[in-house]
């Protein structure tokens, strides 16, 4: 995978929150002091317990702030800036959605912004901190993420590779398109009338949120910056392979395995290995966000 170093970013998409401090944990779930390891012991027991993805738990009323990146210029040097890389991931998923969703869904796209915090933060949808992973506040329109968890999910979770990091933030955005189009209330609604259901609810949206990471990533080489340049210079089956397996290792039958318990289906909330890579590959392959219905009857066993 190369990124276009004379490609712009998006920077008005980038909330640069870090250092600002924050709000605590969110459903009790401290970072604590272990350093890398004790906060991929609390990333574990918050993935398991279905806090990465999307986040309408904890409250509400407090409020992210930040400031756009300003240290990215066009040039070599920004890309190996892992700030600078993952504002032109923004930007390639943003500029695939705004032509993409007119056309799938008839409905104008919305931007939202991504917010990078450090350690904890305060959002429309309560207070978080890194512990609880990347996630999607639709609250706010927000994706926020401790670019810190890459670390996380190269050294702990068995996902090393470059394409892992869009993958996750194509994911988040996966989840704010389902806000625009209000699959994310109608879920809600669902839960509420059988709570026997929520988490196979639950299931069903995040995985959807997998296979419109895989449109976009069959997508990406395509899309470009405000001034039509490309983003991606190059993206190879390998790059996707990466995504792929970063869909596995955070699959909750493997993530429940690897928190030493039993693998408890009924726990659920994000789909097992094989589902998320099964449907980030059906986004993928069809490159057409509409094949991305999981909660058609019978679409997901």
């Amino acid at each position: 995978m190369e990124l276009n170093e004379r490609a712009d970013i998006d920077t008005g998409s980038i909330e640069d929150g870090r250092g600002s401090g924050g709000g605590g944990g969110i459903g009790g779930l401290p970072i604590g002091g272990g350093g890398l390891a004790g906060v991929v012991v609390t990333l574990i027991i918050a993935l398991v317990g279905g806090y990465f993805g999307i986040n309408t738990m904890g409250g509400g009323g407090g409020e992210s702030t930040g400031q756009p990146i300003t240290q990215c210029s066009t040039g070599a040097e920004q890309l190996q800036q892992l700030v600078c890389r993952n504002g032109l991931y923004v930007t390639s998923i943003q500029a695939y959605w705004r032509d993409e969703l007119p056309q799938a869904f008839g409905e104008q796209y919305v931007p939202a912004k991504t917010h990078l915090f450090e350690g904890s933060v305060n959002t429309a949808c309560g207070a978080a901190d890194s512990g609880v992973g990347p996630f999607y506040c639709p609250a706010d329109d927000k994706v926020y993420i401790d670019l810190s968890f890459y670390q996380v999910l190269s050294r702990q979770l068995g996902a090393p590779g470059e394409f892992a990091q869009p993958y996750v933030l194509a994911h988040e955005y996966g989840h704010h398109i389902q806000d625009v189009l209000g699959t994310e209330a109608e879920m809600r609604r669902r839960q509420e009338r059988d709570p026997d259901s929520a988490n196979q609810e639950s299931v069903k949206l995040e995985l959807q949120a997998d296979c419109y990471a895989g449109a976009w990533a069959n997508a990406a080489a395509n899309t470009t910056d405000k001034d039509g340049d490309k983003i991606f210079t190059s993206l190879t089956g390998t790059d996707i392979q990466e995504g792929i397996q970063a869909a596995g290792q955070i699959g909750d039958d493997t993530l429940q395995q690897r928190g030493g318990g039993r693998v408890d289906p009924e726990q659920f909330t994000h789909g097992t290995s094989e589902q998320r890579q099964h449907w980030f590959r059906v986004g993928y392959e069809s490159g057409d966000p509409k094949q991305c219905d999981t909660f058609k009857a019978g679409a997901v066993t």
